[in-house]
Parts: C-alpha cells; sequence; structure tokens
C-alpha cells in the first residue's frame, strides 16, 4: 500500500465518541471488530429518517465491510455473523429482531446515543412490530471456543488433514496458549496455521512470560460500562 497522502482540506467528519480512543481502545483485542464497528458508525450517519436503523441485509451488500471482514475460505455473510457478534458482545453495537407481518429480519445501530434514540423511534413509531434486542454475555462469561472453532471463524474451513493437526495441537498446548495464538495471528493479519504453530511452538520451547498485558481491571470495567449503558453523551 502505497503511503497515504493526507486527508483533504474539504474532507467531512463523522462524530466519533471521546471513549473509543481511551481505555476502550486498549481493551479492543481485535482489528477487525473496530474496523467493523467504525463503518458501522459511519453508515448510521449518513442514514436519515424517522427510522435510521441499519438491517442485516444492508452490512450485507456494503462493499466495504464485505472487505473488511472477509477471510479466505469462508463467505462473506458467515464472516460478517462472526464479527458483528464479536463487536455486540463488546456492547459496541445494538442488535434488534424484529417480527413484521412479512417475516423476521434484523437491525442494528452503533450503541450510541443516537443509535439508542433510533431504536427507540422505531419501537415507538412501529407498536405493529414486536422489536426484541438481542442479549449477548460479555466476552469473559461467554463460552470459551475450542480449537476448532477458533479455526473456521479466523481462517477458514477444515479439511480432513488439517482436522487431524489440529486435534494434535489441542493435545500438545494449553488451551489458554492456542486461544493467545489465534489472537495474535489476527492481530498481525497472519491468519493462517503455520504462523499460529510457529507461535505455539516457540513458547513451548522457549518459555512463554506471564501475559502481563491481560486482566486489567480498568479495561475490563470500561468494556463492561459500554456493553451495559453505551457511550455516555454521545
Amino acid at each position: 500500500m502505497a503511503p497515504f497522502a493526507g486527508f483533504p482540506d474539504d474532507s467531512k467528519y463523522t462524530p466519533v465518541p471521546n471513549l473509543l480512543f481511551g481505555s476502550l481502545l486498549e481493551e479492543i483485542d481485535d482489528p477487525v471488530a473496530l474496523k467493523c464497528f467504525l463503518r458501522v458508525l459511519w453508515l448510521h450517519s449518513q442514514k436519515r429518517g424517522a427510522r435510521n436503523v441499519l438491517t442485516r441485509d444492508e452490512l450485507l451488500t456494503d462493499r466495504t465491510l464485505a472487505r473488511v471482514v472477509s477471510t479466505p475460505g469462508s463467505s462473506t455473510e458467515a464472516a460478517l455473523e462472526f464479527v458483528l457478534d464479536r463487536t455486540a458482545r463488546l456492547g459496541l453495537l445494538m442488535h434488534f429482531k424484529v417480527d413484521s407481518d412479512s417475516g423476521l429480519y434484523e437491525v442494528y445501530v452503533p450503541n450510541t446515543r443516537n443509535g439508542r434514540r433510533a431504536a427507540q423511534t422505531l419501537k415507538d413509531s412501529r407498536p405493529d412490530l414486536t422489536i426484541t434486542e438481542v442479549q449477548r454475555d460479555a466476552p469473559e462469561a461467554a463460552t470459551k471456543p475450542n480449537i476448532f472453532t477458533l479455526y473456521e471463524k479466523n481462517i477458514g474451513v477444515i479439511t480432513s488433514s488439517i482436522a487431524d493437526v489440529l486435534k494434535a495441537a489441542e493435545e500438545e498446548y494449553p488451551e489458554a496458549w492456542i486461544e493467545e495464538a489465534f489472537l495474535e495471528a489476527v492481530r498481525g493479519n497472519k491468519r493462517n496455521w503455520r504462523y499460529i504453530e510457529a507461535i505455539l511452538r516457540r513458547w513451548n520451547t522457549e518459555g512463554k512470560g506471564d501475559g502481563e498485558h491481560r486482566g486489567h481491571s480498568e479495561k475490563v470495567d470500561a468494556r463492561e460500562r459500554i456493553r451495559r449503558y453505551g457511550f455516555p453523551g454521545t
């Protein structure tokens, strides 16, 4: 990628909650989820009208979002489902299921003041609709994924040959190491098993640090506050 030439003088701006640039930014360990949220934030800012929510179909057809979430071997729809779920678990997005006469559909809004107002406006203006917010556990409370789930979500389809490799790795390395190795690969945009396996082998040979970067209580508190109450004053 060539160096960015800079933003033109007449660039337009999109409001972003200040909290995102502080402790919450430190806590978000998934760059794809962060990109997803920023894109949804922008898409929502472009909406006009009383019911300015984003449907799942709208998000699926957004080309930029599709490029952000796509991974080799996985469909765009599956990748988007995973990233939207991850972003909602972080508390950055609100996810609603809408039951109408024409069927069931899903909508998303950023968990900001404007997003919450849009969701409330939809509820108030359409009493004929049954609108239910999809509740999710915080990431810490969620069931930990096994190595096969991590592979499918972050790399792609599991073949019979890779299944044997993953099974052997699951038996050889601690569960926490496997999760952290996948996370490190995602952070470095190195979504392939060879890279992850090299991390695990290095830790096994050279030893692994105590991981002080994990579990800072002030970071968890910030994320939990956003998950429960949204961005304050936004």
